[in-house]
């Protein structure tokens, strides 16, 4: 029931996108060339009543080349995947590209072919319109579908096969996501006693009971959680679900050490998974993530270049010593590189500096160098390091080589941060997780990043750096 409902809310979505696409087409024509309000600033020539101005049926051909152009294009970004999980960022970064795409390709096309009647301002518009209305459409299917499911309608039935840390944590996030609409009806399990209970989900029968519970039961999906010591039974389970039909899927017991979006290769038949997928040892990603870095890097040092100068003049007054802080951390592949800092504190003996955190009110630091600190102004001179290839604009933050040994014996995966490079802010930053915080909640945030990372990520990283990235009230 549940897979005729999706393919009936795919086809609607396909309309309404189809509508929208078209009304766009229609609102941009009317402001363009009809609305006197808009008009007179896109286009003064407006009240020349002699002027010429092309019809909206004359538009049709176009509009409907765009309309199948963009439909297309939703689809190749996904944005008719079920959206039981899917998170709104996401579709709103798809639907962001899939404009983009779309609007350099009309401009490509009219450019080139040079057609009439088509000024820049029109086809702007009309991508404008479209995706205000497209994000206003998804959001409309979004809240209709998270009431109907709080109210119990438009639910997923499934059964979990197995209890295990892996069972435990699906139905976490279950019971914290009402609005994903999943009724989960019991548990089968061989080790657990009769009267098992987890969150309101009890045991309903032993792995011999299945076969038949599928055979009397209409479930959507079946859900494989087995405990890591019995995965010996999973060939015979995975063929008595196939059996009877039911849409299965695994989740494995060891969730905790791989990446929520591992990657298969097909060695001649034999698939392989790679425990952590890292988008940034692709070699394109590389490449267009340095090219950013040294783009951004360099204009960085141009625009921030007098408050730098300012802040070089009030360091030097501050107290004797250098300007400039170079400390070594560790960075990409586990190489030790020294980081440029403004010098907020006094000259002090580098052993035993390299051995210290600061501390709220430590009296090793100036007064200039509390305010500089707190503004995150001590950091400007590692766009240098940036730009010399140490770091990137965005990345994890690298760590002092005596607490790189110290956090890597400590905390499971830290040592994943330093596939990639070090950044000047990063996910865990703009989350709040800087100076004096967990850091546990730090990596986590980073190994987020790191299986994460898209273009995407890093505008938003850099959007969020500039209204809460700066100023940092852990920062001593």
């Amino acid at each position: 029931m549940i897979k005729q409902n999706q393919t009936y809310l795919n086809r609607l979505h396909v309309v309404m996108d189809a509508v929208c696409i078209y009304f766009a087409g229609f609102a941009a024509w009317y402001i363009r060339f009809k609305c006197t309000i808009f008009g007179f600033w896109l286009n003064q020539e407006i009240f020349d009543l002699n002027r010429y101005y092309p019809e909206f049926y004359q538009y049709q051909k176009p509009l409907i080349s765009s309309l199948i152009l963009l439909l297309l294009l939703y689809s190749f970004f996904g944005l008719y995947t079920p959206k039981r999980y899917q998170r709104g960022s996401k579709e709103l970064v798809n639907l962001v590209k899939a404009n983009l795409i779309g609007l350099g390709l009309s401009a490509f096309v009219i450019t080139v072919w040079q057609i009439q009647n088509f000024p820049r301002s029109l086809y702007l518009l009309f991508y404008l319109f479209n995706f205000i209305f497209g994000l206003l459409s998804r959001y409309i299917i979004r809240r209709i579908l998270k009431t109907n499911r709080k109210k119990g309608r438009n639910i997923k039935h499934t059964v979990f096969i197995g209890f295990s840390t892996s069972a435990a944590a699906y139905i976490d996030r279950i019971k914290s996501n009402p609005q994903w609409g999943l009724k989960v009806h019991g548990i089968f399990d061989d080790l657990v006693s009769d009267n098992f209970e987890y969150r309101g989900i009890k045991k309903i029968g032993t792995l011999s009971d299945l076969a038949a519970y599928l055979e009397k039961t209409s479930l959507d999906e079946v859900a494989i959680t087995l405990n890591l010591n019995e995965y010996h039974k999973l060939e015979q389970i995975v063929a008595i679900c196939e059996k009877s039909g039911v849409h299965t899927k695994f989740v494995p017991d060891y969730y905790n050490f791989i990446s929520t979006n591992p990657y298969t290769e097909d060695l001649d038949g034999l698939p392989v998974i790679n425990i952590r997928n890292v988008p940034l040892t692709n070699t394109m990603n590389k490449l267009i993530k340095r090219l950013i870095d040294i783009i951004g890097s360099i204009i960085a040092l141009i625009l921030f270049s007098p408050i730098m100068l300012i802040v070089a003049i009030l360091v030097k007054k501050s107290s004797p010593g250098p300007i400039i802080f170079a400390q070594e951390r560790i960075g990409l592949g586990n190489k030790p590189f020294k980081m440029y800092k403004f010098r907020s504190m006094g000259v002090q003996d580098p052993k035993k500096e390299a051995k210290e955190w600061t501390t709220k009110n430590d009296v090793r630091v100036t007064p200039v160098g509390r305010v500089i600190r707190k503004t995150s102004l001590d950091e400007l001179p590692q766009f240098w390091n940036v730009l010399k290839g140490d770091m990137s604009l965005i990345g994890p933050r690298p760590e002092r080589p005596l607490f790189v040994e110290k956090f890597k014996e400590e905390i499971p995966r830290y040592m994943i941060k330093h596939q990639v490079r070090p950044g000047i802010t990063g996910w865990a930053q703009v989350n709040g997780f800087r100076g004096d915080t967990s850091i546990r909640s730090r990596i986590e945030h980073d190994l987020y990043y790191i299986e994460n990372w898209s273009l995407g990520l890093d505008i938003k990283i850099l959007f969020l750096t500039f209204f809460k990235g700066f100023v940092n009230k852990n920062a001593y």
